[in-house]
């Protein structure tokens, strides 16, 4: 599977493990690592000493690469984004922004750079800003979304149009048989986030992970949309949302209702009822699985891929 991705990141198979809020932590993105993908720490969700204390604990638990993944609109970003530096981190995604900005200072500290984007448009920005990637992200992707809606069965090809980066796919991806496809499409490696989340080496709630692998076609929406675009598993709190946005709530009246530290008390905490619970459409397809390992994840995906590779072929 050695393609522009593997030799990119210099890593085995081209899987990336999505930088997610309050599940990629140190223990999931060592395991990812240490089974030939690349894994990400979710900077999004820490605290700058918080994010050091993952660094230095992802270094002594990998000898593989990994990588940072950092929303622009962190608020502490000068900070973070000279901590990532000096900690040596060799890898950065960056999401949520334009990475104008920062591109040249990262690429000056020998950084590579990887921006996820939702459109062919904001794909062509990032390789004009000069990043080493892209990943494309689709609609039916976890967490914040792109206000266009596009899915990635749309998004890729329209990406691979726009730009000759080395692409990455990502949304509704979580079997081999979906990394068949989206290469079939353009992309030369796939970003895969709610199988991940729900893994046994994942930082979310045991009641997360299981509430989220129980999930019917449909149990998810986006919602948020006057913020910034979120999929939420439909529950107590993505009701009120639902019913504030029909009734026609301002931004600051959802910014209100949404308070602070809603992800964390979802997907971190457990708390099922209050907490904004974010995941991918896919998670319905994972039904039943209970909660695996990286390690038992990454042989699946391998082998479902072969084995959808071999049929192909007949």
């Amino acid at each position: 599977m050695e393609n522009r991705i593997t030799r990119l990141f210099g890593i085995e198979y081209p899987i990336v493990q999505g930088g997610m809020v309050w599940c990629s932590g140190w223990r999931l993105a060592s395991a990812v690592s240490n089974a030939g993908g690349l894994g990400l720490l979710g900077a999004g969700s820490m605290h700058p000493e918080t994010l050091r204390e993952h660094i230095v604990k992802c270094k002594a638990a990998t000898t593989k690469p990994f990588g940072v993944n950092i929303p622009l609109m962190y608020p502490q970003i000068d900070e973070i984004m000279q901590l990532v530096a000096d900690e040596g981190v060799k890898i950065v995604f960056t999401s949520a922004g334009s990475p104008k900005k920062w591109t040249n200072w990262l690429h000056e500290r020998g950084i590579t750079v990887v921006h996820v984007v939702s459109s062919s448009l904001f794909a062509r920005k990032a390789e004009e800003a000069g990043v080493d990637a892209v990943v494309a992200e689709g609609f039916e992707a976890g967490g914040h979304n792109g206000r266009e809606e596009t899915t990635t069965l749309c998004l890729i090809p329209a990406v691979r149009k726009a730009t000759s980066l080395p692409l990455i796919a990502a949304g509704g991806i979580a079997t081999g048989e979906a990394i068949l496809a989206v290469r079939a499409l353009g992309a030369e490696g796939v970003q895969i986030g709610t199988r991940f989340a729900l893994t046994a080496e994942s930082s979310a709630s045991e009641a997360f992970k299981n509430l989220c692998l129980d999930l019917q076609e449909g149990d998810t929406r986006l919602l948020l949309k006057k913020l910034s675009p979120t999929r939420l598993v439909r529950g107590r709190f993505s009701d009120a949302v639902a019913e504030a946005e029909a009734a026609g709530a301002t931004a600051d009246e959802l910014r209100t209702l949404l308070g602070r530290g809603r992800a964390k008390l979802g997907i971190f905490e457990g708390n099922l009822e209050e907490g904004e619970l974010e995941i991918g459409q896919v998670a319905s397809l994972l039904r039943g699985k209970g909660i695996q390992t990286v390690s038992e994840v990454m042989d699946e995906l391998l082998a479902e891929y072969r084995k959808a590779w071999d049929d192909m072929q007949h």
